[in-house]
C-alpha cells in the first residue's frame, strides 16, 4: 500500500489534477498535530473561483477516507491526512528492511540509459576548486539515476584539442626543464603562463604556436608524442583527486575523439541548406530565435566547440540510444546550449528534446584562499586535502580515542567539501566558509555523517529482530515523525531524479537526521519492556539504513565511528 498514492487518486478524482502532479504537490505538516500529508488548494482556487479555504473545506467534506488514512480534515487552505501510523511504519520500514542499499531507487528508467557529462577536465590545466559543483553534481546526479533504474553512462569530456596545444608545445620546448613524464600539470601551467607573458611582446610566439597545433593535426610524431604526454600526465594526476572523491568515468572521449567526425556534421548542415556564408565564416542563423548565429566553421577554416558539441551529441546518440542526455556546465553556457540544441532541432534530430543543460551557480572562498596557489587558481586537490587536515584536528580534539582516525578524517573532510555544494539549489552560487562546512552541528555534511554513526553506536549494543517488529509500538509523535520522515525519502530520490535536483536528497536526509536525533534523545531506545526494545531499535536501523543510502547518492561516505 503506497499512502501518497491513494491520497494522490482520491483528490484526483475531486479535482481537475492528475494523481502524479498532486504527489509531487503534497507536503509534510509543520506541526504532526496537523496530520501527516498536506494537500495546498492554492492551485485550485482560479478554476473553480472560490478562496482555497472554501475549497478545502468542501474537499474534506466530499472525499472518501483513503486507504491506510484515519482522518482528513481542513486546516485553512490545506486538506490534512492523517495516517494510520501502525499501518504507515510496516509499509515504510519494511521496505526499507527489505530493499536495504536499493531502498530509496525505484524502477522508472528500466531498459533506457542516460548520459551525464560532467567533470569535463582541461589537460594541462588546473583541476580547480571551479570544477567541483560539476564533479559533485554530475557524480550524485549519475548515482541518483542508476538507483531509479537507468543504465547510465558517465562521461569526462576532455578539453584536450585546440591552439593551447600549440602553446604548450612552444613553451614546453623553450623553457621545459625535464622530461614531460617526471614533471607535472602545476609546472606546465608555469610554463603555459610564462607563454602569454612572453607572448605579449613578441607575437612570433603565437604564430609558432599555431604551426605545432596544425602539426597535431597532421599528424606529426613529434607534436602527437607531447600531446599525448601532456594527456597522460594529466589524467594520472587528476585520477588522485577522483579516488579522494569517489569518482568514475565510462568515458573519456574528449574533443579530440570528434576531429574525425565534424566534417560529416558540417556536410548534413550544408545539405540540410541550414549553412549560411558570413565574412568567410560558415553559420547557422539563429535570428529567428532571438540568439547570434551559431559559428560552425570560423573563417581560416577551424572548428569551433559547437562543432564539436554537434558531433559528439550525434554519435552519443547512435552509440548509447540515450533516453537522456545531461550536460553538467556552469550556467555562463546557457547560450551556448540553447544555440546547440536549436541546431541540433532544426538539423531534424528529434531527440534533442531528451538532451538537458543541467545548470549551476559559481564557487568561491568566503575565508581568503589556500597557501597553495598558482596564479589565481585554487587546486581542488588542496582544497580537499585542507579539509581533511582541518577535520583531523577536530576529530583529534573531540574523539582522541577514535580508532583510524586518519580514514575518519578523510570520510568526513571530503564529504564536507561535496556536501557543501549539495545542500542547496545546484543555480545558487556559494561560498567555501570553512567553519560553517565542517561544522558537527547544523545542516552540514558532519553532522548527517555523525548521526548515521549514533544510530550504528546504538545498533552495536544490540541487533532487533525484524521478523518481530510490533509497528503499533510506533504510533507516538516523535517515532512516527521519524517513519515519516524515512517514508518520504524514495519520492524525495525520485523528484532529484525528476528535477536534476541533488540538494532534495540531501535536505531529506537532514529530515531524517534532525527527527532521528529528537528521537534518540525523547525515547529509551534500549527500553526495559522487550517488545519496544526491539522495534525502537529497528526504526532506528531504518533510520541508520536511508540516511547511509542518501550519503551513497550524494557521493559521501557514511563512517560507522566518529
Amino acid at each position: 500500500m503506497d499512502f501518497r498514492k491513494a491520497v494522490a487518486a482520491a483528490l484526483a478524482a475531486k479535482t481537475d489534477i492528475p494523481a502524479e502532479d498532486i504527489a509531487d504537490m503534497l507536503e509534510t505538516p509543520p506541526n504532526p498535530a496537523l496530520g501527516d500529508l498536506a494537500f495546498p488548494c492554492f492551485r485550485l482556487a482560479k478554476a473553480m473561483r472560490k478562496a482555497p479555504p472554501q475549497i478545502a473545506a468542501e474537499l474534506a467534506e466530499a472525499l472518501p477516507l483513503p486507504a491506510g488514512v484515519s482522518k482528513v480534515q481542513a486546516a485553512g487552505p490545506y486538506v490534512n491526512f492523517s495516517l494510520d501510523r501502525g499501518a504507515f511504519a510496516k509499509e515504510a520500514l519494511g521496505r526499507v528492511f527489505a530493499e536495504g542499499m536499493a531502498y530509496g531507487g525505484c524502477d522508472a528508467g528500466k531498459g533506457r540509459t542516460v548520459c551525464v557529462e560532467f567533470s569535463s577536465i582541461n589537460i594541462a590545466k588546473p583541476f580547480s576548486i571551479a570544477h567541483l559543483p560539476t564533479t559533485a553534481i554530475g557524480h550524485s546526479l549519475n548515482r541518483i539515476y542508476r538507483a531509479c533504474g537507468y543504465q547510465t553512462v558517465a562521461i569526462n569530456y576532455l578539453g584536450d584539442w585546440g591552439t593551447q596545444f600549440g602553446k604548450m608545445i612552444v613553451a614546453y620546448l623553450k623553457w621545459g626543464d625535464k622530461p614531460v613524464r617526471e614533471s607535472s600539470v602545476r609546472e606546465l601551467v608555469k610554463l603555459y603562463v610564462r607563454f602569454h607573458e612572453e607572448a605579449k611582446t613578441d607575437e612570433r610566439l603565437n604564430d609558432e604556436a599555431r604551426a605545432w597545433f596544425r602539426k597535431i593535426e597532421a599528424g606529426d610524431a613529434e607534436a602527437v608524442g607531447l600531446w599525448q604526454q601532456f594527456k597522460a600526465l594529466t589524467l594520472e594526476e587528476v585520477s588522485q583527486t577522483y579516488a579522494l572523491l569517489g569518482v568514475q568515468f565510462d568515458s573519456f572521449a574528449g574533443e579530440s575523439f570528434y576531429e574525425d567526425k565534424m566534417q560529416a556534421v558540417i556536410d548534413e548542415l550544408d545539405d540540410k541548406g541550414l549553412l549560411v556564408s558570413d565574412q568567410g565564416a560558415k553559420i547557422v542563423d539563429l535570428s529567428a530565435y532571438d540568439m547570434p548565429p551559431c559559428i560552425i566553421v570560423k573563417s581560416d577554416g577551424a572548428t569551433l566547440y559547437a562543432t564539436r558539441d554537434l558531433a559528439a551529441a550525434i554519435y552519443r546518440k547512435q552509440q548509447y540510444d540515450f533516453a537522456k542526455s545531461l550536460y553538467v556546465v556552469a550556467y555562463q553556457q546557457t547560450l551556448h546550449f540553447r544555440q546547440f540544441f536549436k541546431v541540433l532541432e532544426l538539423m531534424g534530430k528529434d531527440w534533442v528534446k531528451d538532451c538537458a543543460h543541467v545548470s549551476f551557480g559559481m564557487v568561491s572562498m568566503e575565508e581568503g584562499t589556500l597557501s597553495t596557489r598558482q596564479g589565481n587558481v585554487v587546486y581542488l586537490e588542496d582544497a580537499l586535502e585542507a579539509a581533511v587536515a582541518k577535520t583531523r584536528e577536530i576529530i583529534e580534539e573531540k574523539s582522541p580515542d577514535l580508532e583510524d582516525k586518519d580514514a575518519a578524517a578523510k570520510a568526513v573532510g571530503v564529504g564536507a567539501v561535496i556536501w557543501s555544494v549539495l545542500y542547496n539549489s545546484r543555480i545558487k552560487d556559494m561560498a567555501f566558509s570553512w567553519s560553517k562546512m565542517l561544522s558537527f552541528e547544523g545542516e552540514t555534511g558532519p553532522y548527517a555523517q555523525y548521526t548515521h554513526a549514533r544510530a550504528c553506536s546504538v545498533l552495536r549494543k544490540a541487533a532487533p529482530d525484524l521478523d518481530k517488529v510490533d509497528y503499533a509500538l510506533l504510533e507516538d509523535d516523535v517515532s512516527a515523525a521519524l517513519v515519516s520522515a524515512i517514508g518520504a525519502f524514495p519520492a524525495a530520490v525520485y523528484s532529484a531524479m525528476d528535477k536534476n535536483e541533488p540538494y532534495l536528497v540531501s535536505r531529506q536526509v537532514i529530515a531524517v537526521c534532525q527527527a532521528f536525533n529528537r528521537f534518540y534523545y525523547e525515547q529509551r531506545i534500549m527500553a526495559d519492556e522487550p517488545a519496544q526494545n526491539n522495534t525502537r531499535l529497528a526504526l532506528t536501523e531504518a533510520a541508520r539504513q536511508t540516511i547511509r543510502n542518501g550519503l551513497y547518492l550524494l557521493g559521501i561516505e557514511a563512517p560507522e565511528r566518529m
